[in-house]
């Protein structure tokens, strides 16, 4: 077994030494590319004893074992020559695209679409490809321990600068999925996919619960449908569908799902189950809203997700999604988007997620909305997670564990008779739904059995603060204008 974090952190520290990479960015590409193309070798390793008639998408002296397997193989200028000359070009333009290898062919192409060698050093090329052959992706243990490398990569993202690409926690991922209970032919999307968390959640729910035969398993790889418009990310989830066991994952795009017009999205592009966390925080580039009715254009990259959604499910679709706190309480478009989603779904759940859940990436509320589409909202149950006991926040060391989900598991019902069984508890209280569009669809409920709490979040602080502040200048202005009046108008 090897220790695959010690070898990442080797691989970065030699990546260091590299003058053409300049930044986390760039070398967590440079390390991506290149895990992509071992996993995927080592994947055709496992189909060439599974399949007597395998057929590589890739020219043999491209294939990871012809030039990067031998540790004492091509190196130095020979090296950087073979990938810049040779490899790239063929892989982002020349692979052929007919025949048995086709659709393999189209995910290598469009991985390396805007993948690039940044490295200069051939001899430091070698050293990295020394390390990562270290890693054995059969092997069921290397192989697990690679997803820690996936929440290491975001955070490196994170820190690199790209706002908006959070990790959802593996607990918050596998709590979806359980209570959305995708079955066995049921499309699931999650249109903005990041590395494909959701989608692996999924694909092992349905293995356990529902995968007996061959035919099953390939019911269940045809109903896995991903979209990321960003080239790194991308190719994770490309990798992380592989690691799976899809080895063709075309289903993942490489897109902004946003860049379709609204109105072009039709039946046949409707599913089943959406489980998805849009990026929230960021803005989309101009033009975008432009493909959203009037009523919903924003270029707020969340709502502009959960309007289209809506439009995605089909009826008595199913979906969870993750939001922060401003969309329920937000006004404008977002009343008219919250209008919009209660009536035409019932959005029976709201489950509030305490602070810390997506640290160290943010601290912003977020809240997890469980709605089924064709049937109008006459009542939301909120649930506020509590933090387990003797933990104030998540951090690196302590996260979030899908065991304190019980209770919401124990406590949830079922939605065909109405979630009949849900009872008032301390972290459990409904909304009548004409209460909420009576509050101008504000769905910032605060939890009836907590009495105020003194908050130390410092952006609550500042914004209390502001209004203390404001308060106490309108006192100000009052008092100045009715001692003038006293005065007769004199200063």
């Amino acid at each position: 077994m090897s220790n695959v974090s010690g070898i990442i952190k080797s691989i970065q520290d030699i990546m260091r030494k590299d003058v053409g990479v300049d930044g986390d960015a760039q070398r967590i590409s440079q390390l991506v590319w290149m895990f992509f193309l071992k996993i995927f070798d080592d994947r055709e390793a496992e189909l060439e004893l599974l399949e007597d008639d395998y057929k590589s998408p890739l020219p043999e002296h491209l294939r990871w074992r012809s030039w990067a397997k031998n540790s004492e193989g091509i190196t130095g200028d020979a090296l950087s020559d073979f990938v810049n000359n040779q490899l790239f070009p063929t892989l982002k333009e020349k692979l052929v695209t007919h025949g048995p290898a086709v659709e393999r062919a189209k995910v290598v192409r469009n991985v390396f679409e805007d993948a690039y060698n940044y490295m200069k050093s051939g001899t430091l090329m070698r050293q990295v490809i020394n390390k990562i052959c270290e890693i054995d992706f059969n092997n069921t243990v290397d192989r697990h321990t690679f997803g820690t490398i996936y929440e290491q990569i975001l955070r490196d993202l994170q820190s690199a600068g790209n706002a908006g690409e959070f990790y959802t926690p593996r607990a918050v991922t596998r709590f979806i999925v359980n209570r959305v209970n995708p079955q066995l032919t049921e499309t699931v999307l999650d249109p903005a996919c990041g590395t494909g968390g959701f989608l692996t959640c999924t694909i092992d729910h349905k293995r356990d619960k529902y995968v007996k035969t061959r035919e099953d398993e390939e019911t269940l790889i045809a109903s896995i449908r991903g979209v990321e418009k960003k080239a790194m990310p991308h190719m994770l989830a490309v990798t992380n569908m592989i690691l799976h066991g899809i080895d063709t994952p075309t289903n993942i795009r490489h897109d902004n799902t946003l860049s379709r017009p609204y109105k072009d999205y039709g039946n046949a592009d409707r599913v089943n189950v959406i489980v998805t966390n849009p990026p929230f925080g960021g803005m989309e580039e101009d033009g975008i809203e432009n493909n959203f009715p009037a009523t919903y254009r924003t270029r707020e990259t969340a709502d502009l997700f959960m309007a289209l959604i809506v439009k995605l499910l089909k009826n008595q679709g199913r979906a969870a999604v993750v939001l922060p706190d401003g969309f329920l309480f937000g006004e404008g478009m977002k009343t008219r988007l919250k209008q919009a989603l209660m009536e035409e779904c019932n959005l029976h759940t709201i489950v509030r997620l305490p602070n810390g859940v997506f640290n160290p990436y943010t601290g912003i509320k977020t809240n997890i909305l469980f709605f089924t589409k064709g049937v109008p909202t006459k009542q939301v149950w909120f649930y506020e997670h509590p933090y387990p006991e003797g933990v104030k926040s998540y951090n690196k060391t302590k996260p979030m564990r899908f065991e304190e989900f019980q209770t919401e598991i124990d406590w949830w019902g079922n939605e065909a008779d109405g979630f009949a069984s849900r009872v008032q508890t301390e972290q459990a209280w409904p909304g009548p739904g004409a209460d909420i569009v009576s509050r101008n669809y504000n769905l910032d409920i605060k939890n009836p059995h907590v009495g105020e709490q003194i908050s130390h979040d410092p952006d609550e602080l500042l914004k209390k603060y502001s209004e203390i502040m404001a308060e106490a200048a309108g006192i100000r202005e009052r008092l100045k204008q009715e001692l003038m009046a006293a005065l007769g108008g004199r200063q």
